[in-house]
């Protein structure tokens, strides 16, 4: 992790303190850093193991793993060869129990010129933060890295053009990132697309005797986030509100197109006791299984 002892002064509005980049900590004063994780601490005063926010960029490199890191209330489990990418204004937060070993690079927002900043999205929030590198890719980001330290490290030029190559040696390796996170992004989308159609399907399928999140995301190998990220995704709804808008239209088909008594159309989606088929629809239809029938016919 990359050191600093400047104190951040202020917040997000929600008392989650936000560290501000440590320019006096990086050689000659540029606004970038390039270290070993574990060489220095973060920030003398960063709670690491506690929420914080940062304002600058860090991207971290891991040489081991596995290592469980918080962005933005999210954990992703991090091995050897990925890299995470925290933005700023992300609320992070270190493992308590893991190790972090690998390269991190910090860099304080305005250290690249605008145009290098929309061509390597700097800024794409949208883009997954945890990133997994083919071999080839790894090597060449482990390459670009290794040459940006070397430079950073350098101190024989004059600090202008000192500056000036480290701009154009970063600017080069987050082309190389930015094309990862976006090809990632990519990738992910056509998984969630994959994931939502699968579920799906195993609800029109299932839909009249299973009701479980859960027990969907089990029968497909998927964990219960991976099916939430999904399915709103594609929908913008939860999976258990996709699966109670399914049962709740077979129902109004079975009582709008049907005789069958309200305790049989209760058994035919899924509830044998008529009382909890009665709630249940009337909390997502607005009106009673019988009132509905009545304003149809």
């Amino acid at each position: 992790m990359a050191g600093g002892t400047v104190k951040g002064d202020g917040d997000g509005g929600d008392g989650i303190r936000t560290f501000p980049f440590p320019v006096d900590l990086s050689v000659c004063g540029v606004g970038m850093q390039v270290a070993r994780m574990g060489d220095h601490t973060w920030h003398a005063d960063a709670p690491l193991l506690r929420v914080h926010r940062i304002d600058f960029h860090v991207v971290m490199l891991f040489s081991e793993g596995p290592v469980r890191h918080m962005i933005d209330f999210a954990e992703y489990e991090v091995g050897a060869g990925d890299l995470l990418w925290i933005r700023p204004g992300q609320v992070h937060r270190f493992s308590r129990t893991s190790e972090y070993r690998g390269i991190v690079l910090t860099m304080q927002p305005g250290f690249l010129p605008r145009a290098t900043v929309e061509a390597t999205g700097l800024y794409r929030y949208d883009q997954p933060p945890l990133l997994h590198p083919d071999p080839a890719q790894l090597d060449a980001l482990r390459a670009g890295l290794a040459q940006l330290q070397r430079e950073y490290e350098d101190t024989t030029l004059p600090l202008s053009l000192h500056t000036a190559v480290l701009r154009h040696s970063l600017t080069a390796f987050l082309l190389r990132l930015a094309h990862l996170a976006a090809s990632s992004a990519e990738a992910a989308r056509r998984q969630a697309d994959t994931t939502f159609t699968l579920f799906r399907d195993a609800v029109e399928k299932d839909f009249a005797t299973n009701h479980s999140v859960s027990a969907y995301a089990d029968a497909l190998g998927y964990s219960r986030r991976t099916l939430v990220r999904a399915v709103r995704a594609a929908t913008g709804e939860t999976p258990k509100g996709f699966i109670d808008k399914r049962v709740v239209l077979e129902a109004k088909r079975l009582l709008a197109h049907t005789d069958l008594p309200i305790g049989r159309v209760g058994v035919a989606v899924g509830f044998p006791d008529p009382a909890n088929f009665s709630k249940f629809f009337q909390l997502h239809a607005g009106l009673t299984p019988v009132a509905f029938r009545a304003e149809l016919r």
